[in-house]
């Protein structure tokens, strides 16, 4: 599953749906200033993605991921109540919000180390029913794609197996705390 912002080229997302990948929706900007400015500022933000990836795929993408998760605390700078507000007007609306119960870790920093990124995601999802990995694909996260084939093959050895996100998958959300 692929949450995705208004950056990088059409071709990609085309490319993850023709490929049966879940693309969904993150934000168009990931500004955090702009996206928790308030409810309706969230919600531009938010249809202006979805616009794109309708355009693009034909696909009426409903599940999403809140920039900082749903636990975030930074968007209290900007709004206060702001994520309280907004996960529940999600739902209201038809979205399904996913927060994650593993960290890859390649966020701390730009170009993470493969091997600690391996470390990090397979460590934590040792002895868990079901896991939901958090990673990231920008440029500068390429040591990520690295990272993939052994976090792959470590995860089946640990007897996980791989599938796109639904709205009917259980979605794991954190405790709001704003």
């Amino acid at each position: 599953t692929f949450f995705v912002t208004s950056k990088g080229p059409d071709s990609l997302i085309k490319r993850m749906h023709d490929e049966g990948h879940t693309v969904a929706l993150h934000t168009a900007t990931h500004n955090y200033a702009t996206v928790y400015a308030s409810v309706e500022s969230y919600f531009n933000d938010l249809n202006s993605v979805k616009a794109r990836v309708k355009r693009i795929t034909g696909y009426d993408a409903t599940i999403i991921r809140f920039p900082g998760g749903s636990s975030n605390t930074v968007s209290r700078k900007y709004k206060k109540g702001i994520m309280t507000d907004l996960t529940t007007q999600v739902q209201i609306k038809g979205y399904a919000y996913f927060d994650w119960n593993v960290d890859s870790g390649d966020a701390s920093g730009n170009n993470v180390s493969a091997s600690r990124i391996t470390k990090n995601v397979l460590k934590q999802a040792k002895n868990k029913n079901s896991i939901c990995v958090l990673m990231h694909d920008t440029a500068a996260k390429g040591t990520t794609v690295k990272a993939l084939p052994d976090i792959i093959e470590g995860l089946k050895k640990q007897g996980y197996k791989f599938e796109v996100l639904t709205e009917e998958t259980y979605g794991y959300h954190y405790k709001v705390n704003n």
